[in-house]
């Protein structure tokens, strides 16, 4: 696994999206590693609730099953989305790019 591809896939020509538009052109840049993560929610817990987990413990998040998930670049709110299935992995379908954002 590494910052290019993720869980160890690699993209082929073929899978790539038609509809996703143009590749942009970065140049050297193009090649700088970002973290990309998803957001499924957060729960905010005394340290002593931490120190207590155990297998099976179960907390609620703050958010509905059916609120979008937020995705991240280096922790910066960039777009939201649906965790969808692809293949026997998961996948987020993004449904709003947030202002400000290349795209």
């Amino acid at each position: 696994m590494n910052a290019f591809s993720p869980g160890g896939l690699q993209a082929d020509d073929d899978s790539i999206d038609p509809l996703a538009g143009p590749a942009l052109d970065l140049g050297a840049f193009g090649g700088i590693a970002v973290r990309l993560s998803v957001e499924v929610g957060a729960v905010r817990l005394p340290l002593r609730d931490v120190l207590a987990l155990q297998p099976g413990s179960v907390h609620t998040l703050d958010r509905r099953v059916d609120q979008p998930v937020d995705v991240l670049i280096n922790d910066r709110l960039i777009a939201r989305g649906e965790i969808v299935a692809v293949g026997d992995r998961f996948g987020v379908k993004l449904t709003e790019i947030m202002p400000g954002t290349p795209g």
